[in-house]
């Protein structure tokens, strides 16, 4: 979980600083290169970089989730920090409210690198990433602690995996020379790893944790 959540950092610094000269100035056109990995790479931050606005409101709430993240579920921080695991909890749900809105929005209105395939992962998994966090805020509010936890490692979960997807995109283009795809061929089948890949272990440690709980319970 850390792994990924230093990976979705990373991103998330790299798009603000390839951003930051189109917010504070303007758009300008990538600078031609015969390299055809760097062409490629230079057409992603392209795209992102006509939609300047839209993606930093996405992003850098992005961030304070990545970070805020593990903190929710470290047992240390609950039981000596509980008022800031509240308070935290909150700010959490909110940045995490934001991105899965500007996500779908994203999904609707700008072109999708995968085409329909990566538009419609990013909505499926972005209308439950939403719903998710929902339960789990509805299931504190009842004080029912068990389902509240279920629901926040799936949202969780869903949000992370927009992190797992960077290494499965990074092995496409690795292979690219090899294999012959191009970013808009493997985009859309790397998404939709990442998210069931990370949805599948976070729902097998659920059920794994679920079974010690009840055990010490007893």
């Amino acid at each position: 979980m850390i792994f990924l959540a230093v990976i979705g950092c990373a991103a998330i610094l790299r798009r603000a600083v390839n951003l930051w000269p189109v917010v504070a100035h303007r758009y300008r056109a990538p600078v031609v290169t015969s390299n055809p990995r760097l062409a490629q790479l230079g057409a992603l931050d392209d795209l992102f970089a006509h939609y300047p606005y839209l993606t930093v409101i996405h992003i850098l709430p992005g961030l304070l989730f990545m970070i805020l993240g593990p903190l929710q579920f470290s047992a240390t921080m609950r039981a000596r920090h509980l008022r800031w695991h509240r308070w935290s909890g909150r700010v959490f749900l909110v940045c995490a409210g934001v991105i899965g809105v500007s996500a779908l929005v994203m999904s609707v209105g700008m072109p999708a690198i995968g085409g329909i395939s990566q538009a419609t992962a990013t909505t499926v998994f972005g209308s439950f990433f939403l719903f998710a966090l929902a339960k789990a805020f509805w299931h504190i509010r009842r004080r029912e602690i068990a389902l509240h936890r279920e629901w926040m490692i799936r949202g969780f979960a869903t949000g992370l995996a927009v992190a797992a997807v960077r290494p499965i995109i990074g092995f496409f283009f690795a292979t690219s020379p090899l294999t012959g795809l191009a970013p808009r061929e493997f985009f859309g089948a790397a998404f939709w790893m990442g998210f069931v890949v990370s949805l599948t272990v976070a729902e097998g440690w659920i059920r794994v944790t679920r079974e010690r709980l009840v055990s010490g319970a007893r």
